[in-house]
C-alpha cells in the first residue's frame, strides 16, 4: 500500500505532498491542473517508468535540472531522483545502485485511462505495450529480454538502412541476438495471455449478463520456431523495405466477442467493457506475483463509467486493491460505497477537500 507521496520539480509541480487513503484517493479539479501528473508520479516512483513519455526531460519542471519523488510503500521509504541523463534511487535512505533491486521491493501498478479503448480498436503497438507493462512487472527476465531485443532491433534496422549495399554479415549478427531475446518474449507473452483469458471472459460475462463471451488469442510476429531462420530467408523483401519485417516487435493479440472481431463488431459500450476486463485481468495476474494487489491508477475515466461497469470494476479487482483516481466532478461519488480521501487540484496546488 502507498501511504504517501511527495514530489518536487515534477511536471508542473514545484512541490506537493499527498497522504493516500488505503482504499480510494480521489483527485478532483478542472483539466490541465496537474491531476494526471500526480498519478504519473506514483507510477514513476513504483515502476521507474511513465505511461505518458519515455523521455526523462519531459518529467522535469520547466527551468529545473532535476526532479525528486518520494513515497512510503508497505512501510519502506522509496526515493527516485532524476535528471535528463541520470537517475538516483534509494530504499529507506540507503542508495540503491541496481534498478532491479529497487523494483523488486517497490509496488506493482495497473494504469487506466481513455487510451485503453485502443486495446480493442487501435493498432498492435497498444496491445504490445499492454503486455510489456504487465510482463515486465511479473518477470525481471522479461524486462531484460525486451530491452535487449529492442536494442538489437534498432541496430539491425540501422544496418539495413545505412549503406546502399546492405552488410548482411552485420545484419545476421544482430538477428542472432534478436533470436535469443525473442524466445523469452514469445514464451512470456503466450503465458500471460493464457492466464488472462478466463478472467477477461468472466468479467465480460458479468457485464453482459451471461450473453457476451470474449476470447483473446496470441498472434506472434514470427510463426516459425526460429526467428533467425525466418530473417535469413526474408532478405529479398528486407532489401526492398530496408527494415526488419518479422519478430516480437510485430506481436499482437486478437480479441473476439461472441466469435466475431471485437474491433469491427463490438459496440462502444462493449469495447469499453473489454478494455476494463483486460485491466482487471492484468491486476489479478500481477497479484499472483507478490500475493498482494497492485496499485490501481485511474485517469479521468471512473466518473464516466455507468454504475454497472463501475461496480464490476471495483468488485472484479483483487481484494484490498488501493486506487488513486482523477476526475473533473464528483457526481458519481455517492454511488461508491466505502470511505475515501478527496483532494482538490488547482493550478499545481493540492488541497484536502475532505475525508469520507
Amino acid at each position: 500500500m502507498l501511504t504517501e507521496i511527495e514530489v518536487r520539480d515534477f511536471r508542473c509541480f514545484a512541490s506537493a505532498r499527498l497522504e493516500l487513503h488505503p482504499r480510494m484517493t480521489v483527485l478532483v479539479g478542472r483539466n490541465a491542473q496537474g491531476k494526471t501528473s500526480l498519478l504519473e508520479a506514483a507510477c514513476v516512483l513504483l515502476r521507474l517508468q511513465s505511461p505518458r513519455t519515455s523521455s526523462r526531460s519531459d518529467l522535469i519542471r520547466f527551468d529545473c535540472s532535476s526532479l525528486m519523488i518520494e513515497g512510503e510503500w508497505m512501510g519502506e521509504r522509496l526515493r527516485c531522483g532524476m535528471s535528463a541523463t541520470a537517475r538516483r534511487l534509494a530504499l529507506d535512505g540507503a542508495v540503491c545502485t541496481r534498478s532491479a533491486d529497487y523494483l523488486q521491493r517497490s509496488g506493482l501498478v495497473v494504469w487506466m485511462d481513455h487510451a485503453d479503448m485502443n486495446l480493442v480498436r487501435g493498432g498492435a503497438e497498444h496491445r504490445r505495450r499492454f503486455l510489456d507493462f504487465a510482463a515486465s512487472q511479473i518477470d525481471a527476465d522479461y524486462l531484460r529480454a525486451l530491452q535487449g531485443y529492442n536494442r538489437a532491433l534498432r541496430s539491425r534496422n540501422y544496418v539495413l538502412k545505412r549503406d546502399t549495399v546492405i552488410n548482411w554479415r552485420q545484419a545476421e549478427a544482430f538477428a542472432r541476438l534478436m533470436e535469443s531475446f525473442h524466445q523469452v518474449l514469445t514464451k512470456r507473452r503466450r503465458v500471460l495471455i493464457a492466464a488472462m483469458q478466463p478472467r477477461v471472459d468472466a468479467v465480460m460475462t458479468e457485464f453482459g449478463r451471461g450473453l457476451e463471451s470474449v476470447q483473446i488469442n496470441y498472434v506472434p510476429g514470427c510463426t516459425m520456431e526460429s526467428l533467425f531462420d525466418v530473417l535469413m530467408c526474408g532478405r529479398a523483401e528486407e532489401e526492398r523495405t530496408r527494415t526488419t519485417l518479422t519478430g516480437s516487435h510485430r506481436d499482437d493479440f486478437f480479441i473476439e466477442i461472441n466469435g466475431r472481431a471485437a474491433e469491427a463488431f463490438a459496440s462502444e459500450g462493449q469495447q469499453r467493457s473489454i478494455s476494463i476486463a483486460l485491466k482487471i485481468a492484468q491486476a489479478k495476474a500481477l497479484e499472483e506475483v507478490r500475493q498482494s494487489p497492485p496499485l490501481l491508477l485511474i485517469d479521468d475515466v471512473f466518473g464516466e463509467l455507468d454504475p454497472i461497469r463501475r461496480r464490476a470494476l471495483l468488485e472484479g479487482l483483487p481484494e484490498g486493491t488501493q486506487a488513486v483516481l482523477t476526475t473533473t466532478h464528483l457526481d458519481w461519488a455517492s454511488q461508491v460505497s466505502g470511505s475515501k480521501a478527496v483532494y482538490e487540484v488547482e493550478g499545481a496546488r493540492v488541497v484536502p477537500d475532505g475525508l469520507e
